[in-house]
C-alpha cells in the first residue's frame, strides 16, 4: 500500500508588465494541491477481506487527506461507503491478480478510483450496492485501463467549509 501527495503541474508566468499585472482586478488564488492515497491489494484476499482491508487503510489516512476540514466525519463515511461498495464489486469481477485503488481530494470533490474489472459496470438490480453510490455520488464512471479491464470511478461533491 502507498501514500501518495501529488503536486499540480507547474504554471507558466506569462510575459506580463509590472503595470498590467498590478492593474489585474481579480486576486489570484494559489492552486489548491491535490492529495491522494493508493492501495494495492493481492490475490490472496477474498472480496470480503479485500473490502475490509481497503476501508481499513482508507479510514487510517484520510482524515490527513481532509485535513481542517469541520465535516470531515460525514465526507468520510460517504467516502468509506462508496469505497466499499466499488471494492467489493471489483474484487467479485476481478480482471487482473491484483486490485488497486486510488481516493484523491482536491479541496472540491472525492474521487475514488478502483480496477480492474473483467466487465463493464452492471446496474443497480444485478449489484445492489450501486444504489448507494449512486446517491452519495455526482457523477460515476468507467474506462478500459491499460491492462485491458474496466477501472470504476466515483466523484462524491464536498462541500465548502465555513470558516
Amino acid at each position: 500500500m502507498t501514500i501518495f501527495d501529488a503536486m499540480p503541474p507547474l504554471w507558466a508566468s506569462s510575459p506580463q508588465s509590472t503595470a498590467a499585472r498590478r492593474s489585474a482586478t481579480a486576486p489570484q488564488e494559489p492552486p489548491y494541491i491535490e492529495k491522494s492515497i493508493e492501495f494495492r491489494l493481492g490475490p490472496e484476499y477474498t472480496p470480503v477481506e479485500s473490502m475490509r482491508r481497503a476501508r481499513g487503510f482508507v479510514a487510517m489516512v484520510l482524515p490527513a487527506l481532509l485535513d481542517g476540514r469541520n465535516d470531515a466525519g460525514a465526507v468520510m463515511e460517504e467516502t468509506l461507503a462508496v469505497l466499499a461498495e466499488l471494492v467489493d464489486i471489483t474484487a467479485r469481477h476481478r480482471a487482473s491478480v491484483d486490485l488497486g485503488g486510488r481516493v484523491s481530494y482536491d479541496g472540491e470533490h472525492v474521487l475514488i478510483t478502483v480496477g480492474e474489472m473483467d466487465q463493464p459496470l452492471p446496474h443497480p438490480e444485478e449489484e445492489p450496492g450501486l444504489y448507494l453510490v449512486r446517491r452519495l455520488a455526482d457523477d460515476i464512471g468507467q474506462h478500459r485501463s491499460d491492462d485491458g479491464g474496466y477501472e470504476t470511478w466515483a466523484s462524491i461533491p464536498v462541500r465548502p467549509t465555513i470558516q
